[in-house]
């Protein structure tokens, strides 16, 4: 039995807060189990001053955390799983998905209105060409600026600038108890979130089998399957921060729904698909996906 491990993170409130969730839980199934945790600075957290679309690389903002799960300075990782790459470092897993948060995106607005409801050439903050692209789509009048910083410093910074919105992750806002700020929640299978948005990972070593065996009770088997498909259909476009697009796959009585786009930046062209399978068909669900969209191109 392990005696005792070490988290890796990023140092934001929203990843400590992801962080200490799975430390309690963890404390909950081992109560003798020693858990440190250990900041991480990434590349993502160190460019403040560029939108994520103009940063080189992939895995902005798990590349350093995972070096340090390669070398053994940790034992496991807490990501959000939006932010990792559909390809991990040769020798790392994905050994347990937590249960899912609320997937959608929120919208803040001024005088609580909805994106139909905006005055015309709005300014509309957001650093996700995803977002940007479907507003677009939306409300081809918009303004959108980029906004980049911890959850905390966006929503300040919203509050003292001329935007008349901001859209963020429903997620992150009802982690920290700041979910009275959101206007609008903005339905998934309309407004489509990033593959993964919501859901939590652990990353540990491939071959550490006393540690996956430690993180199995985390695992969410119905949102493993939902991102299963999300990611696929991520992997098979070849997506990453430089294109706008989405999935949201949700399971219901075993069946899979799944819900997907990816568009041009300037909201000019949006390609949908939708679609449907068994639980057991999630990879194929996320593939047709994929083929459903890249056939309309």
């Amino acid at each position: 039995m392990v005696e005792k491990v070490k988290i890796g993170t990023r140092g934001s409130s929203l990843a400590l807060w992801q962080t200490r969730l799975i430390e309690m839980q963890l404390r909950r199934l081992y109560p003798d189990l020693i858990i440190e945790i250990e900041i991480i600075k990434t590349k993502g957290d160190k460019i403040l001053d560029q939108a994520l679309s103009k940063i080189e690389g992939k895995g902005l903002f798990t590349k350093e955390i995972e070096d340090k799960l390669l070398d053994s300075s940790i034992d496991m990782a807490v990501h959000s799983l939006k932010d990792m790459p559909t390809e991990l470092p040769e020798g790392l897993a994905l050994s347990a998905i937590t249960k899912r948060e609320d997937p959608a995106d929120a919208l803040l607005s001024k005088n609580n209105l909805d994106i139909s409801e905006l005055p015309e050439g709005s300014i509309i903050l957001t650093s996700s060409l995803r977002r940007k692209s479907q507003l677009l789509s939306l409300r081809p009048d918009l303004q959108i600026a980029d906004i980049r910083g911890n959850i905390e410093t966006r929503i300040m910074k919203y509050r003292q600038s001329n935007a008349q919105g901001m859209i963020l992750a429903t997620a992150g806002l009802k982690r920290l108890e700041l979910d009275s700020v959101i206007s609008h929640r903005l339905t998934p299978e309309l407004f489509i979130p990033a593959c993964g948005q919501g859901a939590l990972a652990i990353e540990t070593r491939e071959g550490d089998s006393e540690i996956i065996e430690l993180l199995s009770p985390l695992n969410d088997r119905e949102t493993e399957i939902a991102i299963t498909a999300e990611r696929t259909f991520l992997a098979a476009m070849g997506g990453g921060c430089q294109v706008p697009m989405g999935a949201y796959c949700k399971v219901e009585n075993d069946k899979l729904q799944i819900y997907a786009f990816s568009g041009e930046m300037d909201g000019s062209l949006l390609l949908f698909h939708s679609g449907s399978d068994t639980a057991e068909r999630a990879y194929e669900l996320g593939q047709a996906a994929a083929e459903g969209i890249l056939r309309q191109k």
